[in-house]
């Protein structure tokens, strides 16, 4: 098994698969997949995904366990996902802290209501996911426009969940900016509130800004100089965890993507050095 740091990863995504194939070792320490989009795929899809597979680590971020829901765990899911990441020998699992199902799939991660109850349900159910897993997983902080009843804060909320599930976060940079423009709370201080050692591993993407005070989560942009910024103080705080640049749609070119890479290692390292000197 391959035990080489993982630090800088890029989004495995359908339409990179033909540039990603160019990919040079070393450009990039590990591919960052969804196991459902992978899943019993087999064809041309399923052998690109092998031979990545052979050059680069993955890493697995999951969409569809609906952690926050209120259906049954989909145990036929769990059990192809547990099959999945044994076979890949994926290290890093996490899942988004939403729901995604209300009879059926939704197709979009829909927030959690932030009350005490709602910290119980999703708290157990993340704990049923790392028994049938077998494994501890990182949960991500999503980003929300509509915010369902809140007795307690984002903050206060990801916290009391990260303790009674005895899990970690997948803390999406991203995320925090997008949020902390839209429901009106400071960036920097939300990051200085998070435990700092449940924080296993990060995602940096872009976002669109729909004006001033609305900002929408797109990944189909360039990382931002505000989220640059916040992932510096993330590095900060948290050290150097593996970080991921997610892109959706709207591709660049390979190089630009690469060049973004470059730059999550850069900040890290940029990160590193400031917290040795002080």
């Amino acid at each position: 098994m391959n035990t080489a740091p993982l630090l800088v990863g890029l989004g495995l995504r359908r339409g990179l698969m033909a540039e990603l194939s160019s990919v040079k070792v070393g450009e990039v320490d590990f591919l960052e997949c969804a196991p459902e989009n992978w899943i019993g795929v087999g064809g041309a899809y399923g052998r690109d995904l092998s031979l990545l597979a052979e050059r680069f680590p993955l890493a697995c971020h999951g969409l569809s366990l609906s952690l926050g829901g209120c259906l049954p765990l989909n145990q036929t899911l769990l059990e192809q996902t547990r099959r999945f990441l044994d076979q890949h020998r994926v290290r890093l699992y996490s899942e988004h802290l939403s729901y995604c199902t209300d009879d059926g799939y939704l197709y979009d991660l829909m927030p959690i209501p932030f009350t005490e109850e709602a910290v119980h349900h999703v708290s157990a159910r993340i704990r049923q996911v790392q028994d049938a897993l077998q494994r501890r997983i990182a949960v991500e902080n999503i980003s929300y426009y509509a915010a369902p009843y809140q007795a307690m804060s984002e903050l206060e909320f990801i916290r009391a969940v990260l303790d009674e599930a005895d899990c970690d976060l997948l803390l999406d940079v991203n995320n925090v900016q997008v949020n902390a423009c839209n429901h009106r709370y400071d960036a920097q201080a939300f990051l200085d509130g998070l435990p700092v050692a449940r924080v296993t591993g990060m995602h940096v993407a872009g976002h669109h800004d729909e004006g001033p005070e609305l900002k929408v989560d797109t990944h189909g942009a360039a990382v931002s100089p505000h989220v640059w910024s916040l992932f510096y103080s993330a590095c900060k705080r948290f050290g150097i965890q593996p970080t991921v640049l997610e892109r959706d749609f709207n591709y660049p070119t390979m190089a630009e993507l690469l060049a973004e890479v470059a730059r999550i290692r850069a900040v890290q390292q940029e990160a590193v050095d400031a917290r040795s000197i002080a």
